[in-house]
């Protein structure tokens, strides 16, 4: 079976994780879906990631995180879906909560957060937003 929307399918695995409580959530990997997973992991949002190969699939863990009870990402939504693409200039990117959010942006220069990507002065696709 091939997902339609492999992005929107971690982020609802991500969000159902988080709802029960889970320790860590397991996906099918991709390096895009790494890529995104180390921006979490830098910004805060998840403890740790790893990529394990498992019968000839590579799995990507997540270590979710919580303070006090709580998940970190409170919100954590696409923008930029298959069936309508959302692009944006390095001038008029989003502020994510008036910056306590990030947005992450596929851009030619790889896939960044919204202030790598003002500081770096290049636009690009928005794949999701996470608060």
């Amino acid at each position: 079976m091939s997902l339609s929307d492999p992005i929107g399918d971690m982020i609802a695995r991500i969000k159902n994780a988080q709802s029960r409580n889970h320790k860590k959530v397991d996906l099918p990997a991709s390096n895009f879906k790494t890529k995104i997973a180390g921006i979490l992991k830098n910004e805060g949002y998840i403890k740790e990631y790893r990529v394990n190969s498992e019968n000839n699939k590579s799995v990507l863990t997540l270590e979710l995180k919580y303070h006090s009870g709580n998940p970190v990402i409170s919100a954590f939504e696409r923008v930029s879906k298959p069936g309508r693409r959302i692009f944006s200039s390095a001038e008029s990117l989003p502020k994510i909560n008036n910056g306590l959010g990030i947005a992450i942006i596929s851009t030619p220069k790889g896939v960044m957060t919204d202030i790598d990507a003002r500081k770096q002065r290049v636009g690009g696709e928005i794949i999701c937003k996470v608060f």
